[in-house]
């Protein structure tokens, strides 16, 4: 049996590189898409190590031109795409108050979260519907801010509302083509992006804001983009789902 082949985008730590090892020992081939211009060291070491085939592609999601490249390296290298998870991503370029937003920064942060990601899905979209496959997926990795308000960085939360409505309507267009279309809402993650505020999350966890009472692991995130992917909840597709510990279901 061939197996099945996923994209990674941001694969090469935090959050993307749990999706990646989860997807590895879930028996797909595993290509990571990342900034650096080579693959992060013993990461080609992991992922073959989990008997998968790896490939590596230096990638910048904001420029669409390379969405091609991308692509044309996954079919090289294994044939077909049965999945991608849109994990790549940027927080707010500033924290603070929202009125001194910068114009660089809001399309920065849209630049990479909302419009690099869209267009990927599109480019990929079309290439899984160009080939057949009986488990093919498409899972983007939002946050919590997509729906919980943060104004000390808008330009964040807006990138991944936009997310979740590109999410709705991508599902809707590939439910008859049997591809499941999926948003991941993490909460707190404990990640080189949460790193800078940690002694903060530390506090307003001890304090209750999370009703699991502890950080979110990016494993957290892995084990639910491999169940996913497996195509075992297809009939799901357009699902949000959270993975916070219960932090965003509304309290009184």
């Amino acid at each position: 049996m061939t197996r099945p082949a996923a994209i990674i985008t941001g694969g090469a730590r935090g959050i993307g590189l749990a999706c990646a090892e989860a997807l590895a020992d879930a028996g797909f081939n595993i290509l990571v898409a990342d900034l650096a211009e080579t693959a992060a060291d013993g990461l080609a070491t992991d992922i073959a190590g989990r008997g998968a085939k790896f490939a590596y592609v230096p990638c910048d999601i904001a420029d669409l031109a390379s969405h091609t490249t991308l692509v044309d390296a996954a079919l090289r290298a294994f044939g077909r795409i049965d999945c991608l998870v849109n994990n790549a991503g940027v927080g707010a370029v500033v924290r603070g108050d929202l009125l001194d937003l910068q114009p660089e920064n809001f399309d920065r942060t849209l630049g990479i979260n909302l419009r690099g990601t869209v267009f990927l899905s599109q480019a990929v979209a079309k290439a899984m519907l160009a080939t057949s496959g009986d488990r093919r997926s498409i899972i983007t990795i939002t946050s919590v801010s997509a729906e919980m308000a943060s104004p000390e960085r808008p330009d964040y939360c807006v990138s991944k509302a936009g997310l979740s409505m590109w999410v709705k309507n991508l599902a809707l267009r590939l439910a008859p083509e049997n591809i499941g279309v999926f948003e991941v809402r993490p909460g707190i993650i404990r990640t080189d992006m949460t790193s800078s505020v940690a002694a903060k999350y530390d506090s307003l966890i001890d304090g209750g804001l999370v009703p699991a009472k502890r950080w979110g692991e990016a494993a957290d995130i892995g084990a639910v983009v491999a169940t996913l992917a497996s195509g075992k909840l297809g009939f799901s597709t357009g699902s949000i789902i959270n993975v916070d510990g219960a932090l965003s279901v509304p309290r009184l």
